[in-house]
């Protein structure tokens, strides 16, 4: 008698627990590898300079908070100026994504008009053009509308939709909610913007916390727009104001730039943290159907 069992048998739970532990063991390594940086930085922050860079043990040996205070207050102005800057733009960067780009996803995903595809091809090709060829014209722009040394020039251009990126990724997901929700809400009366507000939008809201998570940390994150742009001190983000510890040419306060640095990277956890759920599900969900 022919046996038709299969010959391929998985493999005894011992196997499965040894590989599984070899796994585990990497993914360790490679996690204190990529944290090292941020732990090395943590430790700094508590170090006077001159055991920064002589001490090569992770733990201070001198444990001290004197550059948490030099940090927030060595200044011309204080740390706490730069972070609420960074707040004011970062905030008014991610109501002016979230409300601009899901509008221009809605238009491409949702309705008919002529040159439709043209039209978003090319918005996709801008995805190629690099920030730098646009910068020159830009700021001429700014500069003859008296918006230099303001957050105008930093804040307004999210409110047209510029990011094609958050666009495409709308577009993809508006693209997988079924269109029967749009006709059974035309046949109650509504119209593109109603169907836009009432029905879209709630049904996108991981989506939309996807594109306000990476809007937000980028605009916190970003350095040479605000360099381009801001002048005065008192309107510098928290990217600038860490570059104020550094002087090319005399001492650097390596300890304050470590410890505000620290501070910095807080508010980018805390909205990672109340948002992790939805962004998670946003990026699962956003493939789904091209």
């Amino acid at each position: 008698m022919v046996d038709l069992a299969t010959s391929d048998e998985s493999p005894p739970p011992r196997d499965r627990s040894g590989r599984a532990l070899i796994y585990h063991v990497v993914l360790c390594l490679a996690s204190i590898a990529m944290l090292y940086p941020l732990l090395w930085m943590l430790a700094s922050s508590f170090k006077p300079d001159s055991d920064i860079f002589g001490n090569t043990s992770l733990w201070p040996h001198n444990f001290s908070l004197a550059a948490y205070w030099r940090g927030w207050s060595g200044l011309q102005v204080t740390f706490g100026k730069f972070f609420l800057n960074s707040l004011v733009v970062s905030l008014c960067s991610v109501v002016g994504n979230v409300m601009s780009c899901s509008l221009a996803a809605y238009a491409f995903a949702r309705l008919k008009f002529r040159g439709q595809k043209f039209w978003f091809a090319l918005m996709l090709g801008t995805l190629m053009l690099p920030y730098h060829v646009t910068l020159i014209p830009q700021y001429i722009l700014f500069l003859n509308l008296d918006w230099v040394d303001t957050f105008l020039p930093l804040i307004v251009p999210k409110f047209l939709a510029v990011d094609a990126f958050f666009i495409f990724l709308l577009v993809q997901f508006f693209r997988s909610i079924p269109r029967e929700l749009d006709e059974a809400a035309m046949i109650d009366g509504c119209g593109p913007w109603r169907i836009y507000w009432i029905v879209i939008l709630p049904l996108s809201v991981p989506a939309l916390a996807t594109a306000a998570v990476f809007t937000f940390i980028w605009t916190w994150d970003d350095f040479f727009g605000p360099l381009i742009y801001l002048n005065d001190m008192n309107s510098y983000t928290v990217q600038l104001g860490l570059r104020s510890f550094v002087d090319s040419t005399g001492k650097s306060d390596w300890s304050a730039l470590f410890a505000m640095s620290t501070l910095t990277l807080l508010p980018l956890f805390v909205f990672f943290l109340l948002f992790q759920r939805l962004l998670i599900d946003g990026i699962a969900t956003t493939g789904l159907k091209g």
